[in-house]
């Protein structure tokens, strides 16, 4: 086969996880792969997460056909920093280790600034070795009779410390719950009578096995002629239920039928035949003769294969021995089946995991998180969900509560609440905290109060940040596959909450800080309408680079009853963080301090210039324009001396719609050192409108037009004649958000002023 590749690159951010998992099932449809997306889009949805999740950065999805197999890899652009390993270092998760059971072959590359983890799957109709169909061993053979058991046995085995068990769960059906299905293990009793028997409501949930068990009902009966048929399917507790049945044992109930009351040949696994009815499975039939074989796999009891007459002494030894036959041939069709059954669960606990994953990566928010975190565990795992957190200042404290029946939410809140002690916040394990809980309360929550519940730590890079506890009612125990698969989920869950938590406090500390870098006000100007705007970029978790500042700056010397002066400025440093923070703080406090000082504007800058530069590296760039106004004589509108540096030209908009620039450009400052700058003065008369804006407004993108190109933001306010300053500021401030289909990526800040 043709070597055939391809690739996309996606962002850093928690849609992307399925937006790679869509392109990897796509190219994998194109080129003929179907059988192999599953595990392709599972390892692949592992991987970006993890990318997304510790690398930050963008990331690349390539996919690789040669010779059959499939080899995909994802790439990320931060190669100093290690694998997360479980156990090891990772604060969360299982992905490598999954990916190890997935594929064939994995590994880490790395170049000088990227690393990538890549895997290798065998294309469909290899074998685990990669031996096509028709290999002349035992085992390949096998193979080709049941494709996909011994990757799926060998999976189920290992992944995340299941042993033999079965993952159990039924993804996407509500109220499912999982189920214990080991497959093998404990004796039913001292005799030896076999293996613990399999669970067959599993296999009766799959459509293979269903008519495999139809199949050998229809044939028994026409083999040996008998009355009816049936297979009857062993339950971990010992029971027989009807898995299939025609003629006279169609729809007969079993009642207590168990396999510790079958014949003693079931321990030799031999078939039997009872002449009349004493024997147990001829009388919970109701027939008057009974030919028997177990069904077995693996040393492990399935069922019975039963042969059944309303004669006494109908069937023989000989009919025995070929019932014995046939159930040799159902029995690998039935392990066919429950072993597909149980590669479809395993599947499911895989996508479950991976589907969680992607929705606690794709909130910030922590009270969501919490939320999302419970409504993941019920009912799938558990009936019930609370979740605990706990900080250096305070202990433990129930956040959030989640019930399958809504009706008792209040009862187990009051419940949890009154609990003799908090669950344990350092290991998984059962929480008996309910029992001590007052006997009104305990009375008042019902059932629920005698609840068998288990608590998990919420561990996040080696700091106890609350736990998970579910609960479910006493009669129905948790299985061991829902224990471990919510350790699994407390583990991400963990990550996940703390990140949002430290967002939230990020969030919180950049919001107070960008508060204090802007004005407590706008005063007023006689004879001018004042409007300002100003919006942070992204989710304010970083402090913005722009601001914006209109104040009081004096009075002017000389006459009694001078009127006041007014000073503004808009600026923008480079960069955003507490660095750009730094000097917005410096540039706004220092342009208030000199201008109380009666400094001029060009004096201001100047100062504000060797100030900047006296910070060394800790100094960003910083545009500036900065003016003063003062009232005219006769009212007639104000003067403005402004100085723009470096800054976008303000514009003049008078009242027939022409617009203007009203200042000459000059250096921006932390540049050179000993810069003369002047001043442009502007008479603003009744119905101008002056216009500063940071360059988020100029350089707002849509695809690759800026809103500034081919005077754009002059055709804008040209269109503004008439308005008020509020206005105005609107108007500008819609055109903005509206330009581009994305949120804007710059800080926006924006003063217009308006003679009247």
């Amino acid at each position: 086969m043709d070597r055939q590749t391809a690739s996309a690159t996606f962002p850093s951010a928690a849609a992307a996880v399925a937006d790679a998992r869509r392109f990897v099932r796509k190219v994998l449809a194109d080129w003929g792969m179907d059988e192999a997306a599953d595990d392709a889009v599972l390892a692949t949805s592992e991987l970006a997460t993890n990318a997304v999740a510790y690398a930050g950065t963008s990331f690349e999805v390539s996919c690789r056909l040669e010779g059959g197999e499939i080899e995909i890899e994802v790439r990320d652009r931060h190669p100093t920093r290690g694998i997360e390993m479980p156990g090891v270092t990772a604060s969360s998760g299982r992905g490598l280790p999954s990916i190890a059971r997935l594929a064939a072959s994995w590994g880490v590359s790395y170049d000088r600034r990227t690393k990538g983890v890549w895997f290798r799957l065998p294309g469909p109709g290899a074998d685990e070795d990669g031996a096509e169909p028709g290999a002349s061993d035992d085992a390949a053979a096998e193979a080709e009779q049941a494709p996909g058991i011994a990757r799926a046995e060998r999976a189920a085995r290992g992944f995340a410390g299941l042993d033999t068990a079965e993952a159990g769960l039924e993804p996407g059906v509500p109220g499912a719950q999982p189920r214990d299905d080991r497959l093998g293990g404990e004796r039913l009793d001292a005799d030896g009578m076999g293996e613990t028997p399999a669970a067959g409501d599993r296999l009766l949930r799959s459509p293979a096995a269903v008519e495999a068990m139809e199949d050998a009902v229809a044939a028994v009966r026409e083999v040996l002629g008998a009355d009816g048929a049936a297979v009857l399917l062993t339950e971990r507790d010992g029971r027989l239920i009807m898995g299939a049945s025609g003629g006279t044992a169609a729809e007969m109930p079993l009642g207590g039928l168990t396999v510790g009351g079958l014949a003693p040949a079931v321990r030799a696994g031999s078939p039997w035949v009872a002449p009349d009815a004493a024997d147990p499975a001829a009388a919970a039939l109701r027939a008057g003769s009974l030919a028997a074989a177990p069904l077995e796999s693996q040393g492990r009891l399935t069922g019975l294969l039963v042969a059944v007459s309303s004669a006494p002494g109908r069937f023989e030894e000989a009919d025995g021995a070929r019932l014995g036959r046939l159930a040799d041939e159902i029995s690998l069709s039935l392990e066919k089946a429950r072993v597909g059954e149980l590669e479809r669960s395993w599947r499911g606990w895989l996508s479950f995991v991976a589907e969680a994953s992607d929705l606690l990566a794709g909130t910030l928010d922590q009270e969501r998180t919490m939320a999302l975190v419970a409504q993941l565990v019920v009912p799938r795992l558990a009936t019930w969900c609370a979740v605990y957190t706990v900080t250096e200042a305070e202990p433990a404290r129930l956040a959030y509560v989640w019930h399958a029946d809504e009706t008792r939410a209040d009862g187990l809140r009051d419940l949890l609440d009154q609990a003799s002690s908090a669950p344990p916040m350092d290991a998984p394990g059962p929480w008996s905290g309910l029992a001590g809980a007052p006997e009104d309360v305990r009375a008042a929550a019902g059932d629920t109060a005698d609840d068998q519940v288990y608590a998990f730590p919420l561990i996040a890079r080696g700091r106890r940040i609350g736990s998970i506890v579910i609960g479910r009612p006493a009669g129905d125990r948790f299985q061991r596959s829902a224990i471990e698969l919510a350790e699994e989920l407390s583990r991400r869950a963990a990550l996940a909450v703390d990140n949002a938590r430290l967002f939230s406090a990020q969030t919180a500390m950049s919001s107070a800080l960008q508060r204090s870098l802007l004005p407590p006000g706008i005063p007023e100007i006689p004879g001018l309408e004042v409007a300002v705007v100003y919006e942070p970029a992204g989710e304010g978790s970083e402090v913005g680079g722009d601001f914006y500042d209109v104040f009081e700056s004096g009075v002017r010397p000389g006459a009694p009853q001078s009127p006041s002066r007014w000073r503004f400025a808009i600026g923008d440093v480079c960069g955003t963080g507490p660095e750009a923070a730094a000097v917005t703080g410096l540039a706004r406090h220092a342009l208030r301090i000199l201008a109380a000082e009666d400094m001029s504007v060009p004096g201001v800058l100047a100062r504000l210039n060797r100030l900047i530069l006296g910070e060394g590296e800790r100094g960003r760039l910083l545009t500036l324009l900065h003016g003063e106004i003062a009232a005219r004589r006769r009212r007639d509108g104000v003067t403005i001396r402004l100085t723009s540096a470096g800054h976008p030209p303000p514009l003049v908009l008078d009242p027939e719609g022409g617009v203007r620039e009203a200042a000459t450009p000059q250096p921006l400052l932390g540049v050179f050192d000993g810069v003369e700058f002047h001043t442009d003065t502007l008479e603003l008369r009744r119905g101008e409108v002056l216009l500063c804006v940071t360059d988020g407004v100029t350089e707002r993108r849509s695809g690759n037009r800026l809103l500034g190109d081919g005077h754009g933001l002059e055709r804008l306010l040209a269109g503004c004649t008439g308005l008020s300053a509020g206005a105005v500021a609107a108007r500008i401030q819609r055109a903005v958000r509206d330009f581009g289909p994305e949120p804007s990526n710059d800080d926006v800040a924006l003063i217009v002023l308006r003679a009247s």
